[in-house]
């Protein structure tokens, strides 16, 4: 088969033996033109012939590639025979850094489902210039983290500017429902955060909001001051509309980064007065949702606790589950997510946007969007952003993004005013 582009394959997907590996796989395998030509690649060539034979029959024929994240010569010639390389070998800061380099060095596309505020500073010092210099979009946390936080911030944005009502103040993202299960990769993923709590810097950098914000080589703005991201909030001051308190969401550690990371992108389209929070509901009721909001905060602080003590992470191992394994069938059969983003514009008009998942937002619903990301950068570059480097999802992908996603039949977007 011949690209366009000039490259062997449109796509690899690296780490194809992994649980979210294999199921990007999947994804590809079922919703990929024909005209796509694509590649597994892992470690193991038995693993990858036994992953590439429970695919469906048009993968039959795809290539596999031999190649180790701890072998860099196998990871370049792999990058320099794709386009597009989507990655789910985490945890990043252990094994990403080699595959990363190799993509920004062979000019590639690169998508990663990273959630790790280290690494992608790392990758942005680093690579960032250099990446726009070859005109690779390095796009992190192309799924779960964080497409649910990054969109439909983006589909606010819009909709005030088309309405003419100013730009984005206080935005909240409320998580409404979720039901998944975590992977041994998330886990692990904790495991390796557990371990630089006490380095140098490192508390420092979680503990600022901005920590992903800036670039190399560009000017640097003042900042808006931003939320705590760990808070109880009372649900009326988000949009007077709602009722009870609010509990935190513990991934708006890194949620809330990417999106502000986008606005500077954008170079600050949001407004010099945006700030951004997440949130969990819990209950409408006054007094059981301010109590149970001070429970799941207090559960935070005591499962980030134990895992930062070496002899209590020593024990939970025994219990978590292992790298590479995944939810059983029941969660991913069942599992959905329901989003709602509340903003408020400079001219006071109030807007929501909701994005709903009829599907397991971990592995289901992220291999949907991994997957319509690395489809928008083979079919769809000449509609995209005109950006490079060390991208998000809505900076490198936008509108064409959105558009696909409203195609699938598991994830439905929209956007009103409420006022």
């Amino acid at each position: 088969m011949t690209t366009t582009h000039g490259r062997e394959f449109d796509i690899v997907v690296f780490g194809a033996t992994g649980y979210s590996g294999a199921a990007n796989a999947r994804y590809l395998a079922t919703h990929a033109p024909s005209d796509v030509s694509i590649a597994l690649a892992g470690r193991s060539l038995q693993k990858l012939q036994k992953i590439r034979s429970t695919l469906p029959s048009r993968a039959a024929q795809w290539p596999l590639i031999v190649a180790d994240v701890d072998t860099p010569s196998t990871l370049d010639a792999m990058a320099a025979r794709t386009k597009v390389i989507v990655t789910s070998v985490g945890p990043w800061m252990r094994y990403g850094e080699n595959l990363l380099a190799a993509a920004v060095n062979a000019g590639c596309h690169y998508l990663d489902l990273t959630a790790e505020v280290p690494f992608v500073r790392w990758s942005i010092d680093k690579y960032h210039e250099q990446a726009v210099a070859n005109g690779s979009r390095i796009i992190h946390s192309a799924g779960f983290d964080s497409i649910p936080s990054d969109l439909p911030v983006y589909l606010l944005y819009k909709a005030a500017a088309q309405d003419n009502q100013g730009t984005l103040t206080d935005t909240t993202t409320i998580v409404r429902k979720i039901v998944m299960a975590p992977s041994g990769g998330s886990v692990d993923t904790v495991r390796v955060y557990a371990e630089q709590m006490f380095k140098k810097g490192f508390l420092r950098m979680m503990l600022d909001a901005d920590s992903l914000t800036d670039s190399p080589g560009t000017p640097h703005r003042q900042r808006t001051r931003q939320p705590r991201d760990i808070r109880i909030v009372g649900a009326a001051t988000v949009d007077p509309s709602l009722k009870g308190t609010l509990a935190p969401f513990i991934a708006s550690f890194y949620n809330a980064r990417v999106v502000r990371r986008t606005n500077a992108l954008l170079d600050g389209a949001y407004g010099p007065e945006f700030r951004y929070s997440e949130a969990l509901a819990v209950t409408q009721l006054p007094i059981v949702s301010t109590i149970a909001a001070g429970v799941v905060t207090a559960g935070y602080a005591i499962g980030l606790s134990a895992f930062a003590l070496p002899p209590v992470r020593r024990l939970l191992d025994f219990a978590l589950p292992k790298p590479g394994s995944g939810p059983g069938e029941m969660i991913t059969d069942n599992g959905s997510l329901a989003v709602e983003t509340y903003t408020r514009t400079t001219t006071g008009a109030r807007y929501v946007a909701r994005l709903q998942a009829d599907c397991e937002p971990g592995y289901v619903m992220t291999s949907i969007m991994i997957g319509e990301s690395a489809l928008a950068l083979v079919r769809d570059e000449d509609r995209l952003p005109p950006a490079a480097g060390v991208l998000t999802t809505v900076a490198a992908l936008g509108d064409v993004l959105v558009e696909r996603l409203h195609a699938t039949a598991k994830i439905h977007l929209e956007c009103e005013r409420l006022n």
